[in-house]
């Protein structure tokens, strides 16, 4: 398993994920508390926070054991996204 390195209060549990025909274990954070920790921690704004998390956190694929990055939302705003996403296909 690959950590991200200073995120690990935001560190959420282990996920078992299918990698072709081999179950592998990967670390899952919450991505907006590394947000908040790159806030506070290294002084950036939202806006720096988010860019630098989306580029060189959640963007930087690390093979088979890349942590994953979630999200945490509604299952009202999920519903929202499969419709506006099946109305695109």
């Amino acid at each position: 398993m690959i950590r991200a390195e200073g995120f690990d209060d935001c560190i959420l549990g282990v996920a078992e994920v299918w990698d072709g025909n081999t179950r592998v274990h990967r670390i899952v954070y919450d991505a907006l508390e590394m947000i908040e920790v790159l806030m506070e921690r290294d002084g950036m704004d939202h806006d720096e926070a988010v860019e630098y998390f989306e580029f060189n956190i959640d963007g930087a694929y690390m093979g088979t054991y890349t942590p994953i990055f979630v999200f945490r939302t509604s299952l009202e705003s999920i519903e929202e996204l499969a419709e506006y996403l099946n109305e695109e296909e």
